[in-house]
């Protein structure tokens, strides 16, 4: 059976392409202003490197901030049910998934089937989303793709002890004019971040173990961040962790058919 997952978030578009169990194709794409077109440029997308055409999709489910305007999809679930199921999926012994999207993040204590049996989900605010480290390295004048490898070099540890990322960008700006060093700069980021965050999955407990969704589970910095303000030794992150909420969407399709 070949089913899709499509995640309509606030920044990009995601689709993932199930056979069987098995991720066969996926594809992403700005979300921009056109819902509707970007979930069908990104599906068109993933069928293309999946090698089969649309008429082999069975079944399409959809989720995301933008879930309720994809009339691709024949069903809909929440982010939290989404990204639990794809945390088994992927690690079968999770117990605790954290997805931090771009204006929002949100986390679920999840059971043996991948099911949430509690979640928590953050305010709409930048400071606690992926948007947060991509505003921090406009600040620093870094490519995001090096701000997280920069905070593991750092020699100190300092506060950043603003609470919004506006007045955040402003503070290490501050920093930047006095002459402290950008790695550590970049370390104080990342464990604002992680202090942020952590703070969410603490109102729900933590289940070992932990996964980590969002395009931040690239950022080697915030991996590190986060296992310190935790107390673990290891947060798992697929290879691909962007994808996350649109694999759980594809898996859920093919137990509703």
């Amino acid at each position: 059976m070949i089913t899709a997952g499509i995640d309509c978030g606030a920044k990009t578009t995601k689709v993932v392409v199930i056979q069987d169990g098995k991720i066969i194709g996926r594809g992403a794409v700005p979300t921009g202003f056109d819902q509707v077109g970007a979930a069908q440029e990104c599906l068109e997308k993933a069928i293309k490197a999946a090698g089969i055409s649309k008429s082999e999709i069975e079944r399409i489910c959809g989720t995301g901030s933008g879930r309720n305007y994809l009339d691709l999809a024949l069903s809909r679930v929440n982010d939290v049910r989404a990204i639990s199921r794809a945390a088994r999926y992927f690690f079968a012994d999770a117990g605790t998934v954290v997805d931090v999207g771009a204006e929002e993040s949100r986390v679920a204590q999840i059971n043996e089937e991948g099911n949430p049996i509690d979640f928590a989900v953050g305010g709409r605010c930048a400071a606690g989303a992926g948007s947060y480290i991509e505003a921090m390295a406009r600040a620093l004048e870094v490519e995001l793709e090096e701000i997280g490898p920069l905070s593991l070099e750092f020699s100190r540890e300092i506060p950043l002890n603003t609470q919004c990322a506006i007045f955040g960008e402003s503070e290490v700006v501050g920093l930047i004019h006095a002459q402290v060093d950008k790695r550590d700069i970049s370390r104080a980021i990342h464990l604002s971040l992680a202090s942020r965050l952590g703070a969410l999955i603490q109102r729900i407990g933590v289940k070992r173990e932990v996964v980590l969704f969002g395009g931040v589970g690239r950022n080697s910095g915030l991996a590190e961040a986060l296992k310190k303000e935790l107390g673990l030794d290891t947060i798992y992150i697929t290879g691909e962790p962007e994808y996350g909420a649109a694999v759980g969407a594809a898996i859920l399709a093919a137990e509703e058919a």
